[in-house]
């Protein structure tokens, strides 16, 4: 065991690999259930790495104030160790894989605390299922390990400022083991490589235009990018465009003189000026107002703003990062628009994938919202069945991550009114998440059988057809007519339909065709 964590410590190893094959091998030494590494966030522990826990266990944030066991082994230096009658309550209760959904049976339980760098960082927890697996050698043997699992997250850290050094010009952004406010959870591939792309876009100064369905977390990537740019000491000021009245949107971001109109009693800078030298988010880019995107231009090329009803033209620096869930070349193409604008805010588009392109990190998701609604409603364990999960992965999920949210919420709230108990461990089933209702009411209708005709997709064989399939069988046609036409070059394709070449392939593969 000794040999096999050394050699992970000067093994290149990425940071997730690295800790969970010291939890495995922790957990294969001990010949425990489970091991779980949790790092300290501002009165919550953050799960870094688990072995035998559920899966959306590594989404869940531990509030050390209602987790007695937790904050005992916070308490105090070295091992600590519950004894197999102890009264306090299990974090883990209905989360071990083994066991998942029952009471933890009478087991063993230690921890202890870890420091790096001479500061409080986390905790290692064990769970055994078997009394006196922590015997007094077992806990001498996790005393001893202690110093190198800090070592390990000590060079994990390292290693991530060494590559944020390298990959930025600029200041180095927070350690991948830092807390991080609007933490961006996920592990899948989709989300992995949009961090990447962020984290080399935002040192670059570059308008950045967000792109993505309601829900997805724009503001979230937002921050990020303000976060990891060289203007991260300097303000981020948000505007959500959409609730912009025209009639005070060009005071709102560009300020007002007095008497500029009935009302204005004294200057008042704008958003741009409160922005200055940071970072200015436009959320819902796309509902400005003509009138306003003229003046939004002007800045954008030159700098300057002119406040409403001043003569006078102020230069301000501002990095603009805009952010929208509606396709800006259908508006401009629609005249609502402008197409100069569009081009100055799209720089650099960064499209943010679906919660249903994301594959299990809605379970990592659906973990977090099921601890928080735990903790909200005083329930001892709240969890998804096998069948509840299965489910989460089958859905669409139309309004992504927000949605995810309600539907969790609603859950817990339904269970508890149907005589769960809050003593008990609360499982919530496939049922009372209603998805299939939602993905599929019964009010929507077919579209009726229609005779074959050319041209006429999804109803060349006279069957019935819902209207998603009947449009999904429409943008297979057209992609592959406008690749025929293209002799399979996906750009000019791309290009023919008005579409960026980016998104071209993820239309495809969604309506079943393959590059």
């Amino acid at each position: 065991m000794d040999d096999f964590l050394l050699a992970d410590l000067v093994a290149d190893l990425p940071q997730a690999v690295r800790l969970q094959r010291l939890v495995a091998g922790l957990r294969a030494h001990f010949r425990c259930g489970a091991v779980a590494l949790l790092q300290c966030e501002e009165g919550h522990l953050r799960p870094l790495a688990v072995d035998g826990l559920v899966q959306d266990a590594m989404g869940r944030r531990f509030a050390v104030s209602q987790h007695p066991r937790l904050a005992a082994i916070l308490a105090r230096r070295g091992v600590t160790s519950f004894d197999n009658d102890s009264g306090l309550p299990d974090p883990y209760d209905g989360l071990i894989d083994e066991h998942a959904g029952e009471p933890l049976p009478v087991h063993d339980c230690m921890g202890t605390r870890l420091h790096v760098d001479g500061r409080l960082w986390g905790v290692l927890t064990l769970d055994a299922l078997e009394v006196g697996t922590f015997d007094a050698q077992a806990q001498d043997d996790l005393q001893r390990y202690t110093l190198v699992v800090e070592a390990a997250v000590r060079m994990t850290r390292l290693e991530a400022e060494i590559r944020a050094l390298r990959s930025s010009r600029g200041p180095a952004p927070a350690s991948a083991l830092a807390h991080e406010e609007g933490e961006i959870l996920g592990q899948s591939e989709a989300i992995a490589r949009l961090l990447h792309e962020i984290g080399v876009v935002a040192d670059s100064e570059l308008p950045v235009l967000l792109l993505g369905e309601t829900g997805v977390g724009k503001e979230l990537f937002a921050h990020r990018v303000h976060r990891l740019s060289r203007r991260s000491a300097k303000p981020l000021v948000h505007v959500n465009c959409a609730a912009l009245p025209e009639s005070l949107a060009e005071s709102e971001l560009f300020g007002h003189a007095k008497g500029a109109f009935s009302g204005a009693i004294a200057d008042r800078p704008g958003r741009f000026e409160a922005a200055n030298n940071g970072t200015l988010f436009l959320d819902e880019v796309g509902e400005l107002p003509l009138s306003v995107q003229a003046k939004l231009l002007r800045v954008l090329q030159n700098g300057e703003i002119q406040r409403l009803g001043d003569d006078r033209a102020r230069r301000v620096n501002v990095r603009v990062i805009a952010a929208t869930n509606r396709s800006l070349r259908e508006r401009v193409r629609d005249g609502a628009f402008r197409a100069d604008l569009y081009h100055r805010l799209s720089v650099y588009p960064v499209p943010i994938p679906p919660l249903r392109e994301r594959g299990d990190d809605v379970l990592l998701l659906a973990g977090r919202f099921l601890e928080l609604n735990r903790a909200r409603l005083g329930l001892r364990s709240l969890r998804l069945s096998a069948d509840a999960q299965a489910a989460m992965r089958r859905y669409a999920w139309p309004g992504n991550i927000r949605e995810l949210e309600h539907v969790v919420s609603r859950a817990a709230i339904k269970a508890v009114s149907r005589g769960a108990s809050r003593a008990a461990i609360v499982t919530l089933e496939a049922q009372l998440l209603d998805l299939d209702g939602v993905a599929a009411p019964a009010a929507v209708p077919t579209l009726p059988v229609v005779p074959a005709a050319d041209g006429v997709p999804g109803s060349s064989h006279g069957v019935a057809v819902t209207l998603r399939d009947a449009l999904d069988a429409c943008r297979r046609d057209c992609i592959t007519q406008a690749l025929q036409a293209q002799r399979g070059n996906w750009v000019l394709a791309a290009r023919q339909l008005g579409v960026d070449a980016s998104n071209l392939h993820k239309l495809a593969r969604r309506v079943g065709l393959k590059a």
